[in-house]
């Protein structure tokens, strides 16, 4: 059993199809789900919070007592500052943290010029095996 269609209907179909399918999809649906505002957002509280990070464990490791005790245990300055930048996000928000809690508990007096200079040298080396690994 077979349907016989119109030439002219087999045309106006084909054509139809064709149309359709040359619409790209971006035009069919324009909701997104995130605005790129959103993300654009996003990206820079991303980057301002690293780059606030990135002052924190400098300006802990930039002491003059941090150097000065990086330097008596053969341990480059430089070195280490090129290390921290290229830590990952989520390390380098970790040694953000510990330089900042020892910065609070050395200032508040909880901890003495040789407690401040083990922790500085921890954070040194912590810094330099992280990047050693990866």
């Amino acid at each position: 059993m077979s349907v016989s269609w119109p030439r002219g209907l087999n045309l106006l179909l084909a054509a139809g199809l064709g149309m359709l399918m040359a619409i790209p999809q971006g035009a069919i649906a324009q909701d997104h789900v995130v605005t790129s505002s959103d993300i654009q957002k996003d990206l820079k509280a991303a980057s301002d919070a690293r780059k606030k990070q990135l002052a924190e464990v400098n300006g802990f490791l930039g002491t003059k007592e941090a150097r000065t005790a990086m330097a008596e245990t053969h341990i480059d300055y430089k070195q280490v500052e090129a290390a921290v930048q290229s830590l990952s996000d989520e390390d380098l928000a970790r040694v953000a943290a510990r330089a900042d809690q020892a910065q609070k508990d050395f200032a508040a007096g909880n901890l003495s010029d040789r407690d401040l200079l083990l922790i500085v040298l921890a954070v040194a080396v912590i810094v330099l095996i992280i990047v050693a690994v990866r």
